[in-house]
């Protein structure tokens, strides 16, 4: 009896070996009921089998084993199941994904990552700890294929992967640039501010799309203890996007001593450098300044510093809505497709205060589609009990575009509060 029972395990274990991809995708058609299957497919030596089976086990949402296709040695079977994991919390991912770019190059894969990289689960969604920490285990990895610990670490940030926040600083220890500038995004996305003084040493790297990441991500995260060194950086870099990058961060750490620092770029010739000063005028909120940058205001006549200082006069208490006024100002670039992404993240800060809130309320009546979207998205960052009203009534409206995100919005600000 011992001797069949290992010939049959024999022949089973011989007809696994046996498998091809296009064997896999048929078992794969199964489903939910395919799962045990699938899963037993990742133990298949030959690559293509276990690629093809992780696809499949995307397709039947099978977290567990998108888990432990994470730990395999190969990095085209790590970065298809890192992309799986992310589809299961936000459908439609692997279409776009890094996985569905890349290509096998002999023994080795080549890709390239999008530039694109402002995707986010809701805050009604929350990943699993284990998938998290998967991730956070794949990221860390010395010794693994930088591609894959990259795509790991783009996948934390969309994930809003907290409790993978010491994995993404461990990872900062590489040469790499896409692990390097993933890791960063995706602490900017986290938004965990304990990690900011551990990024302090890449301010002053010498490739310049990390830098510039490490400099937004030291504003984004509050590290007032780093604003020496961005003050050093702006005087002394002769890239303009870095010392751009370094005034806006700088902006991000109101403080009474960078006062002058901002007054010597309001007039600059550089648009983007007088736009970061009124950012920074913004957020110190001091009322005497408000001569100043109602004069900037009149005589500036570049759209990008125009919204930054509209923010600037709303921050020092212009929170009347009229045609003309500067809050109206913002709330009207919500329509324009190459300036909405600097809108909305003013409004959000500016929805932080009451008055802010109470004023946006009242524009709600008469807001575009696009006015109507982007303050639901501002309200369920921002907004208080009291704004759940007006959500509850967008998610009502009648284009199925506004009802979609007002719903979405009321869903986001309860999960928050």
């Amino acid at each position: 009896m011992r001797f069949y029972f290992a010939a049959f395990a024999l022949i089973a274990s011989a007809a696994a070996q046996d498998v091809r991809p296009k064997d896999v995708r048929e078992i794969g058609k199964g489903g939910s009921t395919a799962i045990p299957q699938l899963t037993e497919f990742l133990k298949n030596p030959d690559t293509d089998v276990r690629v093809e089976a992780v696809k499949q086990l995307t397709d039947a949402r099978a977290l567990d084993a998108l888990i432990l296709a994470t730990r395999d040695d190969e990095p085209e079977v790590q970065i298809h199941a890192t992309d799986g994991l992310v589809n299961f919390y936000l459908p439609g991912y692997v279409v776009t994904g890094f996985g569905s770019s890349f290509k096998r190059m002999g023994g080795s894969i080549k890709g390239k990552f999008t530039d694109t990289n402002d995707q986010v689960i809701d805050a009604f969604v929350t990943a699993r700890p284990d998938v998290i920490a998967a991730l956070g285990a794949l990221v860390r990895g010395d010794g693994q294929n930088v591609q894959a610990r990259a795509n790991a670490a783009r996948a934390l940030g969309i994930l809003r992967g907290k409790g993978a926040v010491p994995d993404l600083v461990e990872a900062l220890r590489t040469k790499d640039t896409d692990v390097l500038y993933e890791s960063l995004i995706a602490m900017q996305k986290i938004g965990d501010q304990s990690a900011g003084p551990k990024i302090a040493f890449l301010l002053r790297d010498l490739n310049s799309k990390v830098q510039i990441a490490a400099i937004e991500t030291t504003g984004l995260l509050r590290n007032r203890e780093a604003a020496g060194d961005l003050i050093e950086v702006l005087n002394h870099s002769r890239t303009a996007n870095v010392r751009r990058a370094a005034l806006g961060s700088l902006a991000m750490l109101p403080d009474l001593k960078s006062r002058g620092t901002y007054q010597r770029y309001l007039n600059d010739k550089d648009e983007k450098l007088r736009a970061g000063a009124a950012e920074g005028f913004a957020r110190l909120r001091d009322p005497a300044d408000s001569g100043l940058i109602e004069q900037a205001w009149k005589d500036e006549g570049k759209t990008a510093p125009r919204i930054s200082l509209a923010f600037a006069m709303v921050m020092l208490g212009r929170t009347e809505i009229n045609e003309f006024s500067p809050l109206q100002f913002l709330i009207n670039n919500l329509n324009s497709s190459a300036y909405k992404g600097v809108a909305l993240p003013f409004l959000t800060e500016v929805a932080r205060d009451s008055s802010g809130r109470l004023a946006l309320y009242t524009s709600l009546a008469t807001a575009t589609k696009d006015e109507k979207i982007g303050l639901a998205r501002v309200l369920s960052a921002s907004g208080d009990k009291a704004s759940v009203p007006y959500l509850e009534k967008l998610s009502r409206d009648t284009d199925p575009e506004v009802a979609q995100e007002g719903l979405r919005a009321v869903r986001n600000l309860q999960a928050r509060l």
